[in-house]
């Protein structure tokens, strides 16, 4: 790709490259807990070294409170941020803001990777523009990690593309793959369709054209074929691959379900003395699962298909869900998650122009 000018400024001599540029303004409780979320990961991490950018007035306070995470980071002052409710359109306007300058340093390659708990649609353009998307992905997706009764999935995608074909669907499921072999380490990660039914008639035909290209694909050993709503937390496959639109309804839906049995747990163990006793004889198992589901844990969401490791932390993580998501994005920078995707694209160009004519479309052009 274009290296992007990175302006006089920066704070660092010209051969130092950082391990990962940190939006500091952005999140609900930014910039406190993103210094505080760096200081946690700076003992998780050894070697890490970070770009951190923001208001050097609020950070330098906070990297003197938070020590361990000042022995990592080098700053870059900007006074201008990127508010939670700005529309994408304005905020690419702003060239100075501290997530655009993450996203700069990361196209110019001075940085690996960047995480921010900003703005997400905002992030997401200026992702596109900034870092692009990378050769032979038509659209980046975003993935994360859920629990489920057997492990972990990797679902995507979450919401960054409403409407998908099928050509979108194969790409997301060699992203997904890379995806779970970098953060997950899985060897050999299975992979399914999300469908109305694991029938092979089920669905529309954009599903039954991308399952029969990964079936004749490199993955086509990995791929399950379809998989249903229950699937996803029964743990069927490691990855899950669906549109935009439908994924973003399955994640909202399940954190639903999860906070009203949790809602309704509460209520149960409060009702009379008998059923707070009970909760004492149950709490090791309980305070078990809380911590197994803890959000904190799963915090970290990834813009793929791009020229660079972007992470979305959640708005309104605290230390610890911060820190959860600088470690997605160390994992991805340290397992050479694009080189994984670049690799096996590669061996499937064939397939995917030749599934594009069965749909009656011309081959698309590489996206850069």
């Amino acid at each position: 790709m274009n290296k992007t000018e990175i302006p006089d400024s920066f704070p660092s001599n010209p051969n130092e490259v950082f391990s990962l540029a940190i939006d500091g303004m952005g999140g609900d409780g930014a910039p406190e807990v993103v210094v505080a979320g760096l200081a946690v990961a700076a003992e998780r991490h050894r070697g890490i070294k970070v770009l951190l950018i923001g208001d050097e007035a609020s950070l330098r306070p906070l990297l003197t409170k938070y020590p361990k995470a000042a022995a990592i980071c080098t700053v870059w002052h900007t006074d201008v941020s990127i508010s939670m409710d700005m529309k994408p359109t304005s905020a690419l306007r702003l060239r100075q803001s501290s997530m655009r300058l993450a996203m700069d340093a990361v196209a110019g390659g001075r940085a690996q990777g960047v995480v921010s708990a900003g703005n997400s649609g905002a992030m997401l353009a200026l992702a596109k523009i900034v870092i692009k998307t990378m050769p032979g992905i038509s659209r980046p997706a975003m993935a994360a990690i859920s629990p489920t009764i057997k492990g972990d999935v990797v679902m995507l995608d979450l919401g960054a593309n409403v409407a998908c074909d099928s050509r979108n669907l194969v790409e997301f499921a060699v992203m997904g793959e890379a995806f779970a072999k970098s953060v997950l380490g899985l060897p050999a990660p299975t992979i399914g369709l999300l469908n109305i039914g694991s029938e092979e008639l089920k669905g529309d035909e954009k599903l039954r054209v991308a399952a029969e290209t990964l079936r004749e694909s490199p993955l086509g050993a990995q791929f399950h074929g379809f998989v249903e709503g229950h699937d996803i937390t029964a743990g069927t496959t490691d990855v899950v691959v669906t549109d935009g639109f439908t994924g973003n309804v399955a994640l909202k839906t399940g954190e639903g379900v999860l906070k009203m049995a949790t809602t309704l747990l509460r209520r149960v163990f409060q009702n009379g003395i008998v059923a707070k006793i009970g909760y004492l004889l149950v709490r090791p198992g309980l305070e078990r699962m809380k911590e197994w589901l803890d959000p904190r844990r799963y915090n970290g969401a990834v813009f793929v298909g791009l020229n660079g490791v972007v992470v979305k932390s959640h708005g309104g993580t605290d230390a610890e869900g911060f820190a959860a998501a600088v470690d997605v994005a160390m994992d991805m920078v340290t397992h050479g998650f694009n080189d994984s995707i670049r690799d096996r694209l590669s061996h499937m160009g064939a397939l995917v122009s030749r599934q594009q004519v069965v749909e009656g479309r011309e081959p698309a052009a590489s996206a850069s």
